[in-house]
């Protein structure tokens, strides 16, 4: 039996700063940012701020997967990173992200800077051709068996019906398993055949 394929954690958690503590604030982010970097399965971490002068400030971090991450966020160097910050840094939402959620285009505006390289998301019209390949056998199947099962239901409700189990099952189920699979499109790799062939 093959094991479950493991896929990147990417964390988000917006803190919010003392006011004029920008340059300590800086300071502990990178200080974050080296001791999480020591850590295997570390992909790389960041932050934005809203607007110049928010006291909102959005950490990103990723890794390769769950296991990485729990490595990280139990560890005494993350425990004792968080508390040289008590009194001047509070956060007030955390967030994870797996797969096709990562997706999202940044703030139009803010100041960031990367304190450790990541991969790019990919293009636009990639994404749309992995999302294609999930919508149109799931929908075509959905849409015959409701046809074939309730043929004499109203059109409106025959396809919110459809909507509503295809909605959860291409979000939970088949958005990441296609997301897996297809990778290496995603990233701009030589697909896995070739990789065999040329090891």
């Amino acid at each position: 039996m093959s094991q479950p394929v493991s896929q990147p954690v990417t964390v988000s958690i917006t803190r919010h700063l003392a006011p004029g503590h920008d340059d300590e604030m800086l300071a502990w982010i990178r200080a974050g940012s080296a001791l999480a970097s020591r850590f295997e399965g570390f992909l790389g971490s960041g932050w934005v701020r809203p607007a110049v002068g928010s006291d909102q400030w959005h950490m990103l971090y990723r890794f390769a997967d769950a296991e990485a991450l729990e490595r990280w966020e139990s560890s005494p160097q993350r425990e004792w990173w968080l508390g040289a910050a008590q009194g001047l840094v509070g956060h007030a939402k955390v967030e994870r992200f797996t797969g096709i959620e990562g997706w999202f285009d940044p703030p139009s505006s803010y100041d960031a800077e990367d304190l450790r390289p990541a991969a790019a998301p990919p293009p636009r019209w990639k994404q749309m051709v992995v999302i294609f390949l999930v919508f149109a056998p799931l929908s075509l199947v959905v849409n015959y068996l409701f046809h074939w099962l309730l043929p004499d239901l109203a059109l409106p409700l025959r396809v919110l019906t459809s909507v509503l189990v295809m909605t959860p099952t291409m979000t939970y189920l088949a958005l990441p398993w296609m997301t897996r699979r297809m990778e290496w499109f995603l990233q701009g790799q030589p697909p896995p055949w070739r990789r065999r062939v040329s090891a």
